[in-house]
């Protein structure tokens, strides 16, 4: 095949419109000044109503999101934090930064969340959260999670970065934590470049991070440039809290997108030897990142599933590695489905605007490596 003449397949893009463009142009027009957080009070009060929510500060970043939320909840030296092993470094990363451990275990064969039983056994008089990681959309045991949590006196924190759309038993997941982290990075659902959202119900937790987040300076101070303790700086600008505006306004067609390029995959792939992103009874998957993982008993050589999409000009993109395989963690503990799961498992393309023609080149390629003379 022509690499030239074939248009390149991304493996995701975010879905923006006059509408966004318009609110970011009068971001850069006239919101300065006094108006130069009227669209981040916008975004925030949107989520929360999307989100069923009391509280939300809008971020950078999800890292963000977490960092100040787990150092608003005390989190810091000598705590454990417990958390699956399949995951994002960024789900870690703010655990290590307050000095806490993070306590790693297995997942779940089906959904790739943490594995209930798991956490029970990792719990110690040091641990001071459950970090519940909604993984490619796919959601935890949040009811068996928060039994637990309730059983030990431990809060269960939720990283919904990548669960937009994702609904547990009639709530939305990131609502269901003491508090939730969001990501809006390029590749989600939603999007504002870069940037996160922090949400939570706690009036109290609420207050420490609204502080933590504004460089330590306590809403209701009355005087200037006085911060009550060292904070953080992690706001979202106005800019891109104007195209969240436009994101959320448009949040249930983009969700809907990503809804309808899984389903498209999962019908054309159904037969083959192989599992996707699982939705559980009363249950909704946003389905952020369509995710493949190939039988046990089947011969799968990712490297070559990666070079066939290269020779059709489409971007491929690895399952995560298990945190406790990286050169940051000093511990590598044999959870045997976390490293199983990486080696099998890979995300396909997806965006909102997916055509079936693209989807079919994608399909084409994965049917070539699975089935024989295909």
């Amino acid at each position: 095949m022509n690499n030239i003449a074939t248009p390149r397949i991304y493996y995701t893009k975010p879905s923006i419109t006059t509408l966004e463009i318009g609110y970011a142009t009068d971001a850069v027009s006239n919101g300065w000044g006094e108006r130069c957080y009227d669209y981040i009070h916008r975004f925030e009060a949107m989520f929360r109503q999307h989100l069923g929510v009391k509280y939300a500060i809008a971020t950078s970043s999800a890292t963000g999101a977490l960092h100040i939320g787990m150092a608003a909840m005390g989190i810091g030296a000598g705590d454990e934090v417990v958390l699956g092993d399949i995951n994002w470094i960024a789900s870690a990363a703010p655990i290590i930064h307050l000095g806490a451990k993070p306590v790693l275990v297995d997942v779940l064969a089906d959904s790739w969340c943490l594995d209930p039983a798991a956490v029970e056994a990792a719990i110690t008089p040091r641990t001071k959260a459950i970090l519940a990681v909604h993984l490619y959309g796919n959601l935890c045991e949040l009811d068996a999670l928060r039994e637990i949590g309730r059983c030990h006196g431990v809060p269960v924190i939720e990283d919904a970065a990548e669960a937009i759309g994702s609904v547990w038993h009639g709530h939305r997941a990131g609502s269901m934590g003491i508090f939730g982290a969001f990501s809006f990075h390029g590749t989600k659902t939603v999007t504002t470049g870069e940037g996160g959202i922090f949400v939570t119900n706690d009036d109290a937790l609420y207050e420490r991070a609204l502080t933590l987040s504004n460089h330590g300076r306590a809403r209701g101070e009355t005087r200037q440039f006085w911060p009550e303790t060292i904070g953080f700086k992690y706001k979202m600008s106005n800019l891109q809290a104007a195209i969240g505006c436009g994101q959320i306004e448009r949040i249930e067609e983009l969700i809907a997108g990503k809804r309808r390029v899984f389903e498209y995959y999962h019908n054309a792939l159904r037969n083959l030897p192989l599992r996707m992103n699982p939705e559980a009874a009363d249950t909704i998957n946003g389905y952020w990142m369509p995710t493949i993982v190939v039988d046990d008993d089947v011969p799968f050589d990712r490297a070559a599933l990666l070079d066939a999409f290269k020779a059709d000009h489409i971007d491929g993109r690895v399952f995560f590695w298990p945190l406790s395989s990286l050169p940051s963690f000093k511990s590598h503990p044999e959870h045997a489905v976390s490293h199983s799961l990486s080696g099998r498992a890979m995300n396909l393309p997806s965006y909102h605007d997916m055509t079936d023609e693209e989807q079919d080149r994608v399909i084409a390629c994965v049917d070539r490596l699975l089935v024989p003379g295909s």
